[in-house]
Order: C-alpha cells, then structure tokens, then sequence
C-alpha cells in the first residue's frame, strides 16, 4: 500500500512539475489511461451505456458539490434524460431522475445535520404547498383500504412527494441573485437540448432515431419502430416529435414550460445570455412545440404567451401575430401544414378518435369523482370494479386520486403563487434580469394550468420529471419576488 501510495504521489507531482517535459509525459498517461478505459468499457457494455455511466458519474460529483448543483442536474435529467435509468437493479431499477433528487435531499439534510445550516425559510407560499403534500399522503393511506399498493406504486408516490417538496430545497439553497440565474440559465439550456433532439429525431431517417431509441433501449427507454408516435397511431400519417421524452403531449408540456419561459429572454434588456443564443434556443422550442402535434401544448404555449404579453411586453403579442400570419401563409403551401390545421379542427369538431376517447374518459372519471368527491380513492387503485383511475386532465385526475379538496388545495396554491408573481412584478422594473424570469415563469405556469385542462402530465405517477420541474419553477418564481422585494426596499432606503 505504501508502495501505490508513493506512486501516486510521484504522479502527483509530474502533474504539477514546472519542467513542461515532466508534466506532458503525465499528461499523456492520464490520456492513455483513460482511453484504454474507455475502450474496455465500450467492448464490454457498449457505447451508450459508456456514455451513460460516464454522464452519471460526472453528475453524481457535480450534485454533492451543493444542493444547488443538485438542483441544476435534476433540471437537466428532467429535461434531457427524463427516463434513463441505470442498467442494473439495486432492488429496484433507480432511474437518473431518481439519484439525482435523493443525493439533492441527502447533501441538503447533511448540511443541517453537521449543523452547517441552521437556517429554513418557509415562505408565504410553504404552508400552501405543505397543505398540498399532507392530503396527497392522506389520500394514499385512504386508498390503502381498498387496494394494496406494489413496490412501484410506493416509489412512484414518493417521487412525486419528493418532487413536490423540490419547492423547498429552491427556496432555502437560492441565496443570491447569482443562485437564481444559474437555475434560470439550467431551464433554458437543458429545454434548448430536449428540442434539438425532438427536432433532431425528426428529421433525421426513421430508421436513424429508431437505431438511437434501440440503443437508449439499455438505459430503460422503449425501442423499435413501436417506440414512434403518429397521429391517430397511423404510422402512414403524421409523424409526431417525441424527442427523449417518450410521449409527444409530455414533450409539448415540456416545451410550454422551457419555452414561455425562454421568450421573455429575447426582448428583455439584459438576457441571460447573449441574444442571438436566446433566439436561436426559442426558434428551436417553438419548432418541437409545432411538431409534436400537440394541441393541448399549442393551446397553453399560446395562453402563457398572451400572459407574458398582457402583463408587459406587447412586442411578444406583435411577434405572435407576425408568427400567426406565416403559419396562415405556410398552410396555403404545404401540404403537411394543412394536415396539421385539420388535426387541430377536428378536435374542436369533437371528430377525431382521440378526442372522442377523451370525451369518455371524462365521463368515467366524473363518475368516479361523483362517487367520491372529497379525497378521492388514492393512488393504487378503485374500490369498484366498474372505476378506473386515469384521464386526460390534470385537475380530474387529481379529483379522481385526491378528491375536490385536493383540487382546491392545489388551485389556491397556484393562485397565491401567481399573486406573488404579480406583486413582485411591480417593483422590479429596473432589474431587466430579474423581470424577465418573473415574467417568463408567469406565462409558463399559466400556460401548464391551461393544458392541464387537456393533458395530465404535470400530477401524474409516471411523470416525476415533469412534477420536479413545476415545483422547481415554483420555487424559483416565490425567490425571485423575494429578491424583487429586497431591490425595492433598497431603492427605498437609498431615497
């Protein structure tokens, strides 16, 4: 030992040795070394996996740096590899998502175990979301007494719990303006990333994205042709961009949320990054937005934009006209654009499949919430054998597992978060940077609640990634009021 020991030391030094000569020669066996391990680990477990281990790796050292960093990796799991897991078991399949929230929590809880953090800023906002996850825990021990729940259900529910309770790690670890960007900054990177690879997955052959997703297929994603989405489920029609989010309506949610958020970025005074990146990332959101077919999606992107418009920035409202008058000129010419516009059509008609399935699905669950209406049945199943839980819309899905109260829970959560937003709107025009955030998440939010009414990504036991990034969002919009707050007394104090 005391022989490998000196060895190293010996290294160690050749690293850092003032003769150039000494530390290339250390260098270039750093490099070899790592490439033959690299080689051996692509013979053995193939690229992807390689590639996968390697990402786990060098997110597993960023996230115990600090909770913040943390935070940012499991926005950009959630955003870029929303379902990989590892390619082994540890009693059960952890997925990246997984790791990531639990080591956030694990160095968030250390520190106030070492007692180098004695501080917990609960908010105006804290008691709200408390009150949100006591009646998600309620009615899952409620819906205990008519249906058992499965190891998978149990972890399920507590990804969303933690993923909800993501709202106080932002709070607490986002101490400066610095924090906030760098978490506002992860957003757009990581929604710029997913739409590439939706647009990517696009154009490219079928036969290329099929070969990707057979190879994803290692890290838990689904494979072969099946692993493609079109609309009606025609494979002789629309193709619709999944990206690596497996379902295109969750892509559509995903892209209202890094989209609307984005926008505001690019007429702001200050972006968060240099303007032409701040176009190119919103071109890039808006064109997966358009190929996912989603009308739900396009539905509440178009709300949150009007949002963002009507609160402030009208030049957002002229560019949505201007971009509502080229998509009317590209449906005179293309044809894929006028299969685009019946698809939309025959959803308002109430003609397509999809919608009439909708139709009866709604009907389902407003029997079951009829039957139940305070606290629903839970999260593991009926208690009659006629009833089923799942539809297409966040706030009956949630009337279904937590009942009317649970909805009401939930809605006034998101009304005193938009109050707060609003409130700290107007003090901060003079900080162009905290304005945009503000503004960004205001139509984001808004955006979501309006497709809620169509789609139920955003409560939904398969989709943690999209619950942690509403919460984050969450959390990020009540920091920066508080900052917003502080630049006003601050104006105040210095007149």
């Amino acid at each position: 030992m005391s022989l490998f020991n000196a060895y190293v030391d010996r290294f160690r030094s050749q690293l850092v040795s003032p003769d150039p000569r000494r530390q290339r020669q250390a260098i270039l066996l750093v490099l070899l070394a790592a490439g033959l391990a690299a080689g051996l680990a692509i013979g053995v477990l193939g690229p992807i996996i390689t590639l996968a281990l390697t990402l786990a790796g060098i997110g597993a050292v960023v996230v115990l740096r600090s909770p913040l960093w943390g935070l940012v990796g499991v926005i950009l799991i959630a955003t870029l590899l929303p379902f990989a897991t590892l390619p082994f078991k540890i009693i059960f399949t952890p997925s990246f998502l997984d790791l990531a929230i639990f080591a956030t929590f694990g160095v968030w809880a250390l520190a106030y175990a070492l007692a180098q953090e004695t501080r917990f800023k609960f908010t105006n906002l804290g008691g709200f979301v408390l009150l949100f996850l006591l009646l998600a825990a309620f009615s899952f021990m409620l819906g205990l007494e008519h249906a058992r729940p499965t190891s998978n259900n149990l972890r399920q529910f507590m990804e969303m719990i933690l993923s909800i309770a993501l709202f106080f790690v932002v709070v607490n670890v986002v101490r400066d303006e610095e924090s906030l960007f760098l978490l506002a900054r992860a957003l757009i990177l990581g929604g710029a990333g997913a739409a590439f690879f939706g647009i990517l997955f696009y154009v490219i052959p079928r036969d290329a994205t099929v070969w990707i997703l057979d190879h994803m297929a290692r890290i838990g994603y689904p494979g072969g042709y099946g692993a493609l989405r079109f609309v009606e489920d025609d494979p002789n029609g629309i193709m619709r961009a999944i990206g690596t989010s497996i379902d295109p309506n969750v892509f559509g949610g995903l892209l209202i949320l890094v989209g609307v958020f984005t926008l505001p970025q690019v007429v702001s005074k200050r972006p968060l990054f240099p303007r032409g990146w701040v176009i190119l990332f919103a071109i890039m959101d808006v064109t997966a937005l358009f190929l996912t077919i989603s009308r739900g999606s396009m539905l509440g992107f178009l709300i949150g934009l009007a949002a963002i418009g009507l609160m402030r920035y009208r030049k957002l409202l002229l560019w949505g006209l201007l971009g509502a008058l080229l998509f009317g000129a590209l449906i005179m010419v293309m044809p894929f654009a006028q299969a685009y516009v019946q698809h939309f059509v025959e959803g308002l008609q109430l003609q397509d499949r999809a919608t009439q399935m909708r139709l009866g699905e709604y009907k389902d669950a407003l029997t079951l919430i009829s039957r139940y209406p305070l606290f629903g049945v839970g999260f593991t199943g009926t208690p009659e054998i006629d009833l089923y839980i799942g539809v297409s819309s966040l706030y009956l899905l949630m009337a279904e597992e937590m009942g009317l109260v649970g909805v009401a829970a939930f809605l006034l959560t998101m009304a005193m978060f938009v109050n707060i937003l609003i409130n700290g709107l107007r003090h901060v025009h003079q900080d162009a940077r905290l304005e945009a955030i503000m503004l960004g998440i205001l139509g984001a939010i808004t955006g979501l609640l309006t497709a809620g009414v169509l789609d139920h990504y955003l409560f939904n036991l398969n989709y943690p990634h999209m619950t942690a990034l509403l919460w984050i969002m969450v959390g990020v919009g009540v920091s920066a009021a508080q900052y917003a707050q502080h630049f006003m007394e601050k104006q105040m104090a210095s007149v």
